[in-house]
């Protein structure tokens, strides 16, 4: 029998009482969850994810998955003795790229995340943004200074998408059966092409389709940081505009803050820049006073 007066039980029910409240504020809510990085190839946070995710289902919250898994493209692109051209980080993404993305996106990953929640207890479905015509995209347009002339060009990535319609049905019907969706962030485009779309923009544009409660960006930084190097915790998309102007932010934060604020702007609550490196970073986020990343909010 457990000793009611020993520290550490004392300790877990003051944790569940303090979640209590978020719990009721939450249930039947929706939380779009990017999953990908260094908690995606670490098994003991692989198992910490797949927990999380099982505990929010069986609290009354609908978690809707969007994985990555850039490194595990490349290292099947290697494999396979298939060279891939980068222009300013991105990776140009020709027919035959595009099929081995699809293969190691919507099979190997996403069944290996499945599987994991399905070992955490859960039940889970993997999809990509092709099933139920959940996700239309069109060819994504990108520009790029030339280095001799200064001239902006465009640059032809490929079979690379941004989203352009979110068809949320499946995602209901799947939320509806107690199950949890997980989604390769693969689209098909109106002229019948399938394409590879950033694993952020995806969440962030499903996210918002849904009006979820909470947006989640798992990366492998603490969340936004000043430059003393302590962590935002309060964001608005004005605050954002500002630390971009003043070289606060930059580099690859950029991108993920510009899916976080069109996340909201197009009906999601509030979008949350993460930690995935930490165990169970999303529980803490959630169901704590102190939160544990950097939320931004319309």
């Amino acid at each position: 029998m457990a000793n009611p007066h020993d520290p550490a039980m004392l300790t877990k029910a003051e944790t569940l009482v303090e979640a209590l409240p978020y719990l009721r504020r939450y249930e039947g809510r929706t939380f779009v969850v990017k999953y990908g990085g260094h908690a995606m190839g670490d098994p003991e946070l692989a198992h910490d994810f797949a927990e999380d995710v099982v505990l929010l289902r069986a609290v009354g919250i609908n978690p809707v998955v969007v994985h990555g898994g850039g490194p595990q493209i490349d290292a099947m692109l290697k494999k396979l003795g298939v060279e891939s051209q980068r222009i300013n980080g991105l990776r140009v993404t020709d027919k035959e790229t595009a099929d081995i993305a699809e293969m190691v996106l919507s099979g190997a990953i996403n069944k290996q995340i499945v599987s994991w929640i399905a070992g955490a207890g859960g039940k889970a479905v993997g999809i990509s943004g092709k099933d139920g015509g959940l996700v239309t995209a069109t060819k994504a347009q990108r520009t790029a200074r030339d280095p001799d002339s200064q001239i902006e060009r465009v640059v032809d990535l490929g079979f690379v998408g941004e989203p352009t319609t979110i068809d949320t049905r499946i995602i209901d019907a799947i939320c509806a059966a107690g199950m949890i969706p997980v989604i390769a962030p693969i689209a098909v485009g109106d002229d019948g092409e399938t394409y590879n779309v950033n694993a952020d923009t995806m969440a962030g544009a499903i996210a918002g389709a849904l009006g979820a409660a909470r947006l989640f960006l798992l990366t492998d930084v603490h969340g936004v940081l000043d430059k003393a190097g302590n962590l935002l915790t309060d964001l608005k998309p004005a605050d954002i505009a500002r630390l971009q102007q003043d070289g606060t932010i930059s580099g690859g934060m950029i991108p993920k803050l510009e899916t976080c604020v069109h996340a909201v702007e197009a009906g999601c609550e509030a979008a949350v820049v993460l930690d995935g490196r930490v165990s169970h970073a999303m529980l803490l986020e959630m169901f704590t006073e102190k939160g544990a990343g950097t939320l931004i909010r319309a």
